[in-house]
């Protein structure tokens, strides 16, 4: 029995779903602002890393290779195809989080190896990611163990008010 074209497709469990890539540019714009950036020989990757409680605890994917790079676009395809099939292969390494991988000028001349081994490199600086702190609408309410504490006693008393001049500061008088 012969191999068709349509038997070498990935089975759906391998292939990358549309909900681990980004889509929208608010996306892009939130992770690019605030994510932590690091850099290969080729490649370029934000990466926002989310809470445990986020609603999404899968990384996400998602791709900025510009015309800079190379005005032909099968040479932009083949640098995100190259780094679409890593993230597929490696995405339960990766914490969860959004991932924005930017091709560099240098990867138009790579060959996919070469793409592949730039990509195996930021592999541990990306699994290292820590996710941020929850947010906490509230502060924690004191526990009755604080309420003795001294450090307690001391918030009570008034502060003591400063009568001289912060040596620091500058010098707030107007000459005549």
């Amino acid at each position: 029995m012969s191999m068709t074209s349509s038997d070498q497709r990935p089975t759906p469990a391998a292939r990358l779903r549309p909900s681990a890539r980004m889509h929208l540019p608010r996306e892009f714009s939130r992770c690019l602002d605030s994510g932590k950036r690091m850099g290969g020989a080729f490649y370029r990757c934000t990466a926002l890393a989310q809470p445990e409680s986020e609603a999404n605890p899968r990384p996400r994917i998602g791709f900025a290779v510009s015309r800079k790079v190379d005005k032909r676009a099968v040479v932009r395809n083949r640098i995100k195809r190259v780094a679409r099939e890593f993230f597929r292969q490696q995405r339960n390494l990766l914490p969860p989080g959004d991932y924005v991988f930017m091709g560099r000028r240098e990867a138009a001349l790579a060959t996919p190896q070469q793409l592949r081994d730039d990509l195996m490199r930021l592999l541990p600086r990306l699994c290292a990611l820590k996710a941020p702190a929850a947010q906490v609408t509230m502060p924690a309410a004191p526990t009755a163990s604080a309420a003795f504490s001294p450090t307690a006693e001391a918030a009570d008393s008034p502060t003591p008010t400063r009568t001289e001049p912060d040596p620091r500061a500058g010098d707030d008088r107007v000459s005549e």
